[in-house]
């Protein structure tokens, strides 16, 4: 902890919490243990960066692409979210955390939307942190769904097309209001972004780790942190040009 640097931690990571099946099978019990685990290392991840001050962590929960898996895993993982929401409702208020949500929520089991529903709301208002669950989510998917809003849009005579720019794009995506991810963390050692947040992660640092998602925890977190902040993120840029700039 005592070497990160506040003023070099990015503002906004995301995580692709990936290895809960893996780490299951490793141990011959069944996937979903596997997912109860992995919830524990969110959790442990989620205080940690409201403690060091991370305004925005956004969690790849569940993909669009998850719903091809077997009905009884699906279930399962529907439960094991309606009853994660149930018991961090009140943490989330204690500790000022406001949930949102991103994806195809019209997708989720009626008694999951709802639950998921009732946190968005009763923790509108609280702004030490903003947790964002990436759920039925799928980063083409997204980009599909607002080219349709800003065709509807431009056709209703609420956009022209001469405004149609890099900015005005990013706020017809779910993630409109929240700033594009300074570091992307992906567990399990896979090396692809797996239709994850395609378009805001034009610039994002990835770091990629072995550890299984059940296996990470606070120490596995502050190292990804120090990681970023000995990298130098020139945005297209050269190093002779980032000095001159300030």
């Amino acid at each position: 902890m005592d070497r990160l640097v506040k003023k070099k931690l990015p503002r906004h990571i995301a995580i692709i919490m990936d290895g809960n099946g893996r780490w299951a099978k490793k141990r011959s019990i069944e996937r979903i243990i596997g997912h109860r685990k992995g919830i524990e290392s969110a959790r442990e991840v989620v205080e940690l960066c409201r403690e060091i001050g991370i305004k925005y962590l956004t969690l790849y929960a569940f993909s669009i692409e998850n719903w091809r898996r077997p009905k009884k895993e699906i279930e399962a993982l529907m439960n094991l979210l309606e009853r994660y929401l149930k018991n961090e409702i009140d943490g989330l208020l204690k500790n000022n955390i406001r949930l949102m949500v991103i994806g195809n929520i019209q997708d989720l089991p009626l008694p999951v939307s709802e639950i998921l529903q009732e946190v968005v709301e009763k923790t509108q208002t609280c702004d030490d942190m903003i947790l964002n669950l990436a759920l039925s989510y799928g980063g083409r998917d997204e980009i599909i769904q607002a080219i349709h809003r800003i065709i509807k849009a431009v056709k209703e005579n609420n956009l022209k097309e001469e405004d149609i720019t890099e900015s005005s794009f990013s706020s017809y995506l779910f993630t409109r209001g929240i700033p594009d991810p300074d570091l992307l963390i992906r567990t399990s050692g896979e090396m692809r972004l797996s239709n994850f947040l395609l378009w805001q992660m034009a610039y994002t640092e990835i770091y990629v780790t072995e550890i299984l998602w059940p296996d990470f925890k606070r120490e596995d977190m502050i190292r990804a942190l120090i990681d970023y902040q000995n990298r130098e993120r020139r945005f297209g840029l050269t190093s002779e040009q980032l000095i001159k700039t300030g």
